[in-house]
């Protein structure tokens, strides 16, 4: 009788010291691995300098050369952020440039008018990913795709010295591109990382072509707050219109940056 209950519970006992080593190894970390959300809400100062042409109408091309304290000087308000969230494998990212420049110069000719000028450049863009399977520890790699927006306003008033008397000029051009690229994520220890990211869209679709390079460190002062100092690059080269109404953008805003991170 002994024998046969022995043999009776001998599975029973094997089956529990196996559930016993399983919840040993499945430790709580791997089992909510992947499963939770991670935001991270990020403002930043991006000190850019602007180089290209721009050429509108019948008008000779202007080249553009200005740089970050020229852009410093004339800057009436910005807006740079961005938000990062991520579960699992996948991730979305969500970012926003806005800028408003002006200045007004008196012209040396009869009445001495004022020429002012007023810019509004605005960039959007919105990306999701996917972590490719590397099995590498410190490194994710995800491939991405998604859209930029961008717009640029201007306006040119004309205001005679003498008369009460000005003229005004409007122009709004803004265009959306599809994009495609890498974002990479390396973590050097627990505090640094190097954070990547590169896209390249356009293909006629708003713009002939656009694409863009960002490379950060970033450190990472405990579970709620990093910091970031990098350098970012977003090149365009967008046509419209013909004749008198045709819009000619080649420009590349760049420049280096730091921010300020909060992970949720």
């Amino acid at each position: 009788m002994t024998f046969a209950v022995a043999v009776c519970t001998s599975p029973l006992e094997a089956r529990a010291a196996d559930i016993a080593d399983t919840t040993e190894a499945v430790k709580p970390s791997q089992v909510t691995e992947g499963s939770n959300w991670e935001v991270q809400t990020t403002l930043y100062l991006w000190a850019t300098a602007l180089e290209g042409s721009l050429g509108i109408g019948n008008l000779p091309d202007a080249n553009l050369d200005v740089t970050f304290s020229d852009i410093l000087q004339n800057l009436d308000g910005a807006v740079m952020g961005d938000i990062l969230v991520r579960k699992g494998e996948w991730m979305f990212l969500g970012d926003i440039v806005w800028a408003n420049l002006s200045d007004k110069v008196s012209l040396n000719v009869a009445n001495s008018p004022t020429l002012k000028y007023d810019q509004q450049l605005l960039i959007l863009s919105a990306i999701g990913g996917y972590e490719l399977p590397l099995n590498i520890d410190a490194l994710d790699l995800s491939v991405t795709a998604g859209v930029r927006y961008q717009q640029l306003s201007s306006q040119t008033t004309l205001q005679s010295g003498t008369f009460p008397i000005s003229v005004n000029r409007e122009h709004t051009e803004d265009w959306i591109d599809p994009i495609f690229g890498l974002a990479l994520q390396y973590d050097i220890n627990d505090r640094w990382q190097i954070n990547g990211l590169t896209d390249i869209g356009g293909f006629g679709v708003g713009s002939q072509l656009t694409a863009q390079g960002f490379l950060a460190a970033s450190y990472n002062w405990n579970d709620r707050v990093s910091t970031a100092l990098g350098y970012r690059a977003i090149y365009t080269n967008y046509e419209s219109g013909n004749g008198s109404n045709t819009f000619d953008y080649e420009g590349t805003l760049h420049g280096p940056f730091m921010s300020l991170g909060i992970h949720f």
